[in-house]
């Protein structure tokens, strides 16, 4: 319980500034905790930590983010692909705007964005979260980067960065 009680914010906190949005970062975070239980009813049990914890919610999120990408898919293919909501701030504030290019990215982009330059994991790292080689993992954050740079500039946040 203690433990509980000391890794939920973090956990959350983790998350929310991850995907953005409180009721996601809540049923993801809720997710997190009930996987840990799994796991520790196995043999051997892990050793149970925040940062133990911060990885699984780490993987939830690439989770999400992997099936709301083929939710994308379907749709696109059926022609009905609904607009991103649009957020007034994004003119003024350039931490909005680059959240909401984030969020236009393809699920792959994004996880791999997020756990390169926000969660600051190595490549090899990344790679192994996303289930794929470092190769092509490098391949994916060059396209990740180029994508993103020009979401970024057609919104008008600028094409140096």
């Amino acid at each position: 319980m203690a433990l509980y009680d000391h890794a939920l914010p973090q956990v959350y906190g983790y998350l929310l500034a991850r995907c953005g949005r409180r009721a996601l970062a809540e049923d993801l975070t809720a997710e997190t905790f009930l996987a840990a239980v799994t796991a520790c009813r196995r043999t051997p049990p892990p050793a149970p930590s925040t940062g133990w914890l911060v990885g699984i919610a780490r993987h939830k999120l690439v989770d999400h983010w992997r099936a709301a990408e083929r939710e994308r898919r379907g749709l696109r293919a059926v022609g009905s692909e609904p607009h991103p909501p649009d957020d007034p701030w994004d003119e003024r504030l350039d931490a909005l705007l680059a959240r909401q290019v984030l969020d236009e990215q393809t699920g792959m982009h994004r996880a791999a964005l997020t756990l390169r330059y926000l969660d600051g994991l190595p490549v090899p790292e990344v790679a192994r979260a996303l289930g794929r080689t470092v190769g092509a993992t490098e391949a994916l954050l060059v396209r990740a980067r180029a994508a993103f740079r020009r979401s970024y500039a057609a919104l008008g946040g600028g094409g140096d960065r």
